[in-house]
């Protein structure tokens, strides 16, 4: 069965589709990047330099071609304007933007100096946090064009940028996580056993698509001894009875992310892979109760990790505990030994421990959570059981 099979032998996934949440409007825009002005400000830095990517989509509600050459930079100073220097020819698009009232656009043409169009927004010797997927080519042009600058990337100067969501923005995670559990619904009904992972894969692909997804960013079926490798790419193996399958997938709907994690069996399991499978979920269980306002993320990843070690299986959890997500699926902040961030309201990340067997079998079971006033609230609502499919 194909993903555009498994979409249409289950007609409730378009039919089920979330309906579009209320839009973002310049005003919200406006306050994004008015709040990157004072975290950058208290950090010390002369402000914020923005490439094209997720962080200009979500400062501004613009979306250039990622692959452009030419200099796309949104500028952020505390003494000005919020300025979107921008290609002439693509000047248009950038004006239509939800956000584009609360910009000052400069464009330039081809044959201009674009990093000279760019310094008067700039400080001679300020120090600027950048996108840290901001080309090489602009990165060099800009400190030629002003040489007493310095820079540093976002991901280490301002780490918690899109950390902390607000109400609408939960809201779309919570409706990515409810095509997320609808999906695993569905995906339970297909055949496993004598399929190909890329059978599932596909299936997934299209469940996801068909209930609103505009993009779907991974499909992971792990089965048997693939499930041991957390980040396995489907493959050609096909699956059998008796095997532990680890499904991971997600991507992006109403612009925010999915990524949920259930692990299935084909027919009855063994009474390890149940006791294991058991050890994983009280784990998940355990970590998503520990989570409130004021406890530093790294305490998440240790009641996880805490649980899975007094069960006899600690050198086998492998990976942190979690990661943020909201316009991309991974993102700071991140549960993990090392990271005392306190959690606060409007955080969003997964909490996603597992047990993976080397050679045998993998285990794991992941929720996205949202940080309330008091605790926590997953965003998924899925059977966190030890499924039997055929």
């Amino acid at each position: 069965m194909t993903g555009s099979d498994a979409t249409s032998a289950h007609p409730t996934a378009a039919a089920g589709a979330s309906a579009a949440p209320a839009p973002f409007t310049a005003d919200d825009y406006r306050a994004r990047m008015d709040r990157a002005v004072r975290d950058a400000t208290a950090t010390g830095l002369a402000g914020v330099l923005v490439a094209p990517g997720p962080d200009m989509v979500w400062l501004t509600g613009y979306r250039p071609p990622a692959d452009t050459e030419r200099l796309t930079l949104l500028v952020l100073t505390p003494d000005a304007e919020p300025v979107l220097v921008v290609p002439k020819l693509e000047a248009p698009d950038a004006e239509k933007a939800v956000g584009a009232p609360a910009l000052t656009l400069r464009d330039w043409t081809d044959g201009v100096d674009p990093y000279g169009v760019t310094a008067p927004s700039l400080v001679a010797d300020g120090r600027y946090g950048i996108s840290d997927n901001t080309w090489a080519l602009h990165l060099i042009g800009l400190q030629e064009a002003l040489p007493g600058t310095s820079y540093t990337p976002l991901t280490t100067a301002l780490p918690m940028l899109r950390a902390v969501k607000d109400a609408r923005e939960v809201e779309r995670l919570a409706l990515a996580g409810a095509a997320a559990d609808a999906t695993y619904e569905e995906i339970k009904k297909v055949p496993f056993a004598g399929r190909r992972e890329t059978d599932v894969a596909a299936d997934l692909a299209g469940l996801l698509r068909g209930f609103g997804h505009s993009q779907v960013d991974f499909t992971v079926v792990g089965s048997g001894p693939n499930g041991a490798n957390p980040h396995h790419e489907a493959g050609e193996r096909v699956i059998g009875d008796g095997d532990m399958v680890v499904l991971d997938f997600g991507g992006l709907c109403q612009g925010y992310g999915s990524d949920t994690s259930r692990t299935v069996h084909v027919g009855e399991p063994t009474e390890e892979e149940r006791r294991v499978h058991d050890l994983v979920r009280a784990a998940q269980e355990a970590a998503c109760e520990a989570v409130r306002p004021g406890i530093a993320c790294q305490e998440v990843d240790r009641v996880a990790r805490a649980v899975i070690t007094e069960g006899g299986y600690g050198e086998y959890f492998i990976h942190r505990t979690g990661h943020g997500i909201g316009v991309t699926t991974h993102e700071p902040p991140y549960m993990v030994e090392g990271e005392e961030q306190p959690l606060v309201p409007g955080m969003c990340f997964s909490v996603e421990p597992g047990v993976y067997l080397p050679g045998r079998f993998g285990v794991r079971i992941e929720d996205i959570v949202t940080v309330t006033g008091t605790g926590g609230r997953r965003l998924n609502a899925t059977d966190r059981g030890l499924a039997v499919v055929g």
